[in-house]
């Protein structure tokens, strides 16, 4: 498969579905085991939930498998991949943290980093912009 394809799949109008019945279906529809093979991370406040693949798998098969499932359906929840990118948005840092302190850490193989390209500081929001050289340094 083309190494552009994301290892992300977002699900989109999650509000009948809790987020433990999820976990269930998206291991039902996969074949795949939460935590072990894919996490989920559910975001309640726009009705969505993001499952990451640790486990390579054609992510564009799944989402097909998805569409057509009759569950899914049921739950009326559309499932695309997440867009590939190149940027991430690192929040809640501490006040004193530097551009170096954050260029070292993202790029740590340990925290799934790679080669980072630029790193833009937002103090007042005690946030950065986390551009990498490539897509695979944004886990």
């Amino acid at each position: 498969k083309c190494a552009e394809t994301s290892p992300s799949v977002v699900f989109e109008n999650i509000q009948e579905c809790s987020p433990k019945c999820l976990r269930m279906l998206l291991e039902n529809i996969s074949g795949l085991f939460v935590d072990d093979d894919f996490t989920v991370e559910v975001i309640p406040e726009i009705n969505v939930a993001v499952a990451t693949f640790i486990k390579r798998i054609d992510t564009e098969e799944f989402v097909k498998k998805c569409s057509q499932d009759k569950r899914v359906k049921e739950f009326k929840m559309t499932a695309r991949l997440l867009e590939v990118t190149r940027s991430i948005k690192a929040e809640n840092l501490p006040g004193s943290v530097s551009r170096g302190y954050l260029t070292i850490y993202f790029e740590s193989a340990r925290n799934g980093g790679g080669p980072v390209a630029d790193v833009q500081l937002f103090p007042e929001e005690n946030s950065a912009i986390v551009t990498f050289c490539d897509h695979q340094g944004n886990a």
